[in-house]
């Protein structure tokens, strides 16, 4: 029973972010913490007497070992891409060395990191030449990440975390005597068929980005992209962090053949990416499409409420994936 008010998201105050945080880092004095962007996360423009800066307090499901991975991650990375032109966010670290710092907020205990400010554009990836250059990117950190050691226990980018938990989490909102439960359930077993088999030929396999959809997870700066964002990083099929990126969505129709061959190239001059691997993107894609229906239902409750995620919501994903011949 609650007596006390509870809240399932808040919006921290940036003049309580300020005093939790200012004495714990030498970036200069504090002239402003604004209040970007929410998304997943909360994201925050701090400007200090040395420049900008970026916070991000990650919301109250994300607990200390999550953010240690990611951390451990962009700081190994940092290192092994220090010749190259890809390069990764940058944390900030504290007087005492440590990277993050867990705040107090309504819903409990959340963590806030500060990173380094990127410079640059969010490229859309409307033109071959991007596509290319970001293929070219993307190569090279898949490259950097199999140089990666993480010994923090994760879990995998697999049939079980893309296609049978979202099942689970979707049915559970949707109720086993919902019409589209049938459907959604042959699916879904049709798709993981599909994977095994595509598996069965040969994939490449290894830590990937997670997130790769290309215009809000990386800045471009001249030829070279900056990427970030790490947050759904683990191991996975390569051919899954590519897919999210080809189809990406404000492409037209006469434009996607061009511009995924030219993203394709570009991943192909720098690292292999074999016939098998480029042809199971498309089913990959219809996972992820799958898995971000799932994330929906994850934040109806505490985020964005019921009423947008209705009949509507729903038949618009069961005819999407109708649309897409798996069944």
């Amino acid at each position: 029973m609650y007596t006390q008010p509870t809240a399932l998201r808040s919006v921290l105050d940036p003049k309580y972010l300020e005093y939790c945080l200012s004495e714990h880092y030498d970036i200069g004095e504090w002239d402003e913490c604004l209040y970007w962007l929410r998304g997943l996360n909360d994201t925050y423009r701090v400007r200090t007497s040395n420049g900008f800066y970026i916070l991000r307090v990650y919301r109250f499901s994300i607990n200390e070992s999550d953010v240690a991975y990611e951390l451990s991650l962009l700081t190994q990375l940092k290192n092994v891409l220090s010749s190259m032109d890809t390069k990764v966010s940058e944390p900030i670290s504290k007087k005492n060395n440590t990277l993050y710092t867990v705040v107090n907020a309504p819903e409990g205990k959340r963590i806030a990191v500060i990173f380094r400010y990127l410079n640059g554009i969010e490229n859309v990836l409307h033109d071959e030449k991007s596509c290319f250059a970001f293929g070219r990117s993307a190569a090279e950190l898949h490259a950097a990440l199999d140089q990666v050691t993480l010994n923090q226990p994760r879990y995998n980018l697999d049939t079980n975390f893309l296609i049978d938990q979202p099942l689970d989490r979707i049915v559970n909102y949707i109720g086993e005597k919902n019409d589209a439960t049938p459907f959604l359930r042959e699916f879904a077993n049709t798709l993981k068929e599909r994977i095994a088999i595509a598996i069965k030929q040969g994939l490449d396999w290894g830590l990937c980005h997670g997130d790769m959809h290309g215009n809000n997870n990386a800045f471009q700066e001249g030829d070279h992209f900056t990427h970030y964002d790490f947050e759904w990083s683990a191991k996975g099929w390569r051919a899954y962090d590519l897919a999210q990126v080809r189809f990406r969505k404000r492409q037209l129709e006469d434009r996607k053949e061009p511009l995924s061959d030219a993203l394709i190239s570009g991943y192909r001059s720098v690292r292999d990416f074999s016939a098998h691997d480029e042809s199971s993107i498309e089913l990959f894609f219809v996972a992820r499409r799958f898995w971000v229906m799932s994330l929906d239902v994850s934040f109806i409750h505490s985020d964005y409420g019921a009423l947008d995620f209705s009949e509507d919501w729903l038949e618009a994903f069961i005819n999407e994936f109708r649309n897409t011949n798996i069944l």
